[in-house]
């Protein structure tokens, strides 16, 4: 019998038992819809594949993907949007790195300082996954949405069309009851 952690998206701790290994990313699946997280973000971020980034299944951690209104392709995760990034491949004499997309955010000062990571100036951010070369890993991928060895070209589901706001209701002035 395996056990497996979470938080709650308000905070609690609860322990799921688990039957077997198999059932271990059904398990992660099941509650993870629910924004329960299990275990904290690597240093760095979580690492994957890069052919998993257009079916990547983000309950796995606890996230959700979110268009944003004007566009951007985001990632919900512990209350934190994080903003989708394409890198380019570096080329160097110090350093060959394959091209790579990664969900980072503007670092807060309440992130542990593992997390934060520096980059130009004194802008500091968090990276909650990157995906870059590798190879694909079926296990990672939506249950269902693409057939094994597919290509990376294939489309990613358009976004649930957002609700339109309602209109506030009137305001109606009440007598005190005493």
């Amino acid at each position: 019998m395996l056990h497996l952690e979470f938080m709650t998206d308000l905070g609690a701790r609860v322990t799921v038992d688990v039957e077997s290994a198999d059932k271990l990313l059904d398990v992660q699946r099941h509650y993870g819809r629910l924004g329960w997280t299990s275990g904290e973000i690597p240093t760095g971020g979580y690492q994957f594949p890069l052919d998993n980034e257009t079916d990547f299944d983000w309950t796995l951690i606890g996230a959700r993907r979110w268009t944003n209104p004007e566009g951007e392709e985001m990632v919900i995760h512990r209350g934190h949007a994080y903003r989708r990034r394409e890198l380019e491949a570096v080329d160097s004499r110090k350093m060959k790195l394959p091209a790579a997309v990664k969900f980072s955010r503007g670092a807060k000062s309440t992130d542990p300082e593992h997390v934060r990571e520096k980059s130009d100036g004194e802008f500091e951010y968090v990276t909650l996954a990157i995906f870059r070369g590798g190879k694909r890993q079926e296990r990672y991928a939506i249950p269902g949405n693409r057939a094994q060895g597919a290509p990376q070209s294939a489309t990613r589901p358009a976004p649930a069309p957002r609700p339109s706001p309602r209109p506030a209701a009137a305001q109606v002035e009440e007598e005190t009851p005493f």
